[in-house]
């Protein structure tokens, strides 16, 4: 492949959500001039999110958008480099790292931040996505609050729906919990506490059918995917929680990951496989997924980086 560099950087970080934003903070006020792609989806996740209220400093709460707004701002103050771009390629085999941009452009960097976050999986319903921030979530702990003392449902089948729904039985009156199978895969311990929790009611074999409401969620339509019925439950909040898929396509080649894509990082550091490259935030994190817990490491990651160019003469 034609690979010719047309642009060299000390640090070029890949992605725009608070996990990349914090990098380009960080790095941008220990002078390694960092270049940032803001990706497919600037802003990340949160910019389909709508309130915001368990960020901390933000004593209002803040709008998903907004919030990433400020994010981009503070970030571009301090002087990084923010620009419109996906990365598409990667060559990380020599010392180095080579990143191509929309296609087109090759950087070489002297260190790389993966920023690149993960994307929660959706049914693919119109209705899902319509509604969408409008009692539609993938994220019960960001907005289960949102539906205290209503009515919800959650569709997913493993430890973290069995996690959700535990966690939104204690804020909402009834929990309706859709599993398209006859059996959980969650853990036994898991099934058993949804199981046993009285204000969760189980739909084995049930699919959605369909999100009703025009503006706002106001039911669900299910079908038994055994006997084809369809029932009509009322409900104020629809959760997905059927997992996210990390955005780590591109590095496969090069950066070790888990079974699932996740970047592997060496504990308690953003360092990967390959020297030089770091990833922070829901790339690298399948356990947390918050907006403050992807910040915290994309601070992680720029020290990390900043450390790493110091130790190598080039910064």
């Amino acid at each position: 492949m034609d690979n010719t560099v047309t642009e060299k950087v000390h640090c070029l970080i890949i992605g725009s959500g608070p996990a990349g934003y914090t990098a380009a903070v960080y790095a941008a006020r220990a002078n390694m001039k960092p270049v940032l792609y803001q990706g497919i989806q600037p802003g990340g996740q949160l910019t389909i999110t709508t309130e915001v209220e368990n960020y901390p400093g933000y004593p209002n709460g803040i709008q998903g958008p907004e919030m990433m707004v400020d994010f981009e701002k503070q970030a571009a103050r301090m002087g990084a480099d923010i620009r419109f771009g996906l990365a598409t390629k990667v060559d990380f085999s020599g010392p180095k790292h080579k990143v191509q941009i929309d296609d087109e452009k090759w950087i070489e960097a002297d260190s790389v931040i993966i920023s690149t976050g993960a994307s929660a999986k959706w049914l693919g319903l119109e209705s899902e996505q319509r509604l969408n921030g409008y009692g539609v979530s993938a994220c019960a702990v960001c907005d289960g609050f949102f539906f205290r003392n209503k009515e919800v449902a959650i569709i997913g089948a493993g430890d973290t729906a069995a996690e959700e729904a535990l966690y939104l039985s204690k804020l909402c009156t009834n929990v309706h919990m859709l599993v398209r199978k006859e059996q959980m895969r969650a853990s036994k311990v898991m099934q058993d506490r949804v199981l046993n929790t009285p204000n969760i009611k189980v739909y084995w074999n049930s699919e959605t059918d369909e999100i009703l409401g025009e503006t706002k969620v106001e039911a669900l339509r299910i079908k038994n995917n055994v006997t084809n019925e369809t029932q009509t439950i009322p409900v104020s909040g629809f959760f997905v929680a059927i997992g996210h898929q990390p955005n780590s396509d591109i590095f496969k080649e090069w950066i070790d990951m888990d079974e699932a894509g996740y970047i592997k990082t060496v504990p308690g550091t953003s360092k990967t496989n390959i020297e030089g490259v770091f990833a922070s935030g829901d790339v690298q994190d399948k356990i947390y997924r918050q907006a403050v817990t992807a910040a915290g490491s994309g601070c992680m990651a720029a020290l990390d980086a900043e450390r790493y160019l110091s130790a190598k003469g080039f910064v």
